[in-house]
Formats: structure tokens, sequence, C-alpha cells
């Protein structure tokens, strides 16, 4: 009987433990990530540099829209040959594009005085806007304004510099 009590005492405590005893649950496997929604690519190519009624041309090195500086010789107000080609750009993309507004601003260099100079500018100004609207950009969508020696690129007295300050710029106010 002693045997008999130990196998139960045995069982028992076989069953306690095995009642008592926690059953780790695996941990969940972490949910991946969605993974993140690309917007689509778009594929459009790239503007042709000679389409110069695509304003995507304005930031493209290759296109002379990208080109907005005219330079002009000392005390001269005609538009170079090598300039032509830009002057011929813009126009076409304000004749096909009506609602386009240029400001042409004229500069001139130090030397001369102050009202010659601003009458250089704008003698230089409307060479510029003259050409335009001579290849078909409307003589509404162009303003001249002169700034004379009034804002330099460069301020050292030296004829390399005194070329650069010789110029119009084509701003755009409205594209």
């Amino acid at each position: 009987m002693k045997s008999a009590w130990r196998l139960t005492l045995a069982l028992l405590i076989a069953m306690t433990l095995a009642a008592c005893q926690t059953t780790q649950k695996a941990a969940p496997a972490p949910e991946p990530e969605p993974e993140p929604v690309k917007p689509p690519v778009e594929t459009s190519g790239a503007p042709d540099p000679r389409d110069y009624t695509d304003s995507r041309n304005f930031d493209n090195p290759e296109s002379m829209l990208s080109k907005r500086v005219i330079y002009f010789d000392f005390d001269k107000s005609t538009v170079r040959p090598e300039y032509r080609g830009i002057v011929s750009a813009h126009a076409a993309y304000a004749a096909s594009n009506p609602s386009s507004r240029i400001t042409l601003e004229g500069h001139a260099d130090e030397r001369g005085t102050r009202e010659y100079n601003l009458g250089l500018g704008e003698r230089r100004g409307n060479a510029v806007s003259g050409l335009m609207s001579a290849q078909g950009a409307r003589g509404s969508q162009s303003t001249v304004v002169s700034y004379g020696e009034e804002r330099p690129t460069c301020r050292v007295s030296e004829e390399d510099c005194w070329s650069m300050n010789r110029r119009v710029e084509i701003v755009y106010t409205a594209r």
C-alpha cells in the first residue's frame, strides 16, 4: 500500500505541476509594413530645344529660350548678329503665347552721363522690342525699361567688365 500511496502522490504532483505550467504563446509575427505607394512615373520625353513655343525650354540649357541676355557694342544699340537667334526664339514664344508679358531691361556701362546712359539703355531695349515685333510678337506684350548704368553686373572699371554691363535682359512677367 505504501507503493500505491507513493504512486498516487507522484501522480497528484505531476497533475498539479501540469495544471500550473503556463505555456508560452509564440509572439505574433510583426505585421509587415505596407510598402509606400509611389506616384506614377511620367514618361514624357525631353522637350525639343528648337520648339520655342514650349515653356519647358526656359529651363533647358540647350534651348535659346534659356538665354535671356543680349549684349551690345560700346555706344551702340544695334542687336549683334550672334544674338538675333535668341531674340527670334523669344519672339516665337511670345507670338505663340499671347498672354505672355516681357520686360526688356536696358543697361549701359558707367561711361557717359547718367542721362545719356538712360537714353542708351532705352534705345537698346527698343531695338530688341522692334526686332521681336518684326518677328511676330505683339508690341503690347513687351515693355521697355532703362536702368542706364544703375544696375551693373560687374563693378570693375575695365573693358571686360564694361562689356558685361552693356546689355538688355529679357524678363518674363507672365508666361
